[in-house]
């Protein structure tokens, strides 16, 4: 059983609700919730989180998938 972490691509999707960490947020770790609107990264894993595009336009890597 795998978890649903954000270093899957195959398991985000536009439309999908997320926390992520923005670039200038990396050191503190604060994230930002937010509906998935692209998938940037191409590659199929990431081991700092699939980068992605919310609706609000922000970039950052998915940290967690909301429930």
């Amino acid at each position: 059983m795998t978890t649903m972490n954000g270093l899957n691509r195959h398991e985000i999707k536009a439309g999908l609700r997320v926390f992520i960490v923005l670039k200038h947020d990396q050191r503190s770790g604060a994230l930002t919730e937010g509906i998935v609107r692209d998938i940037l990264t191409k590659s199929s894993t990431h081991p700092h989180g699939i980068k992605v595009r919310l609706e609000s336009g922000v970039v950052g890597r998915v940290k967690k998938i909301a429930d």
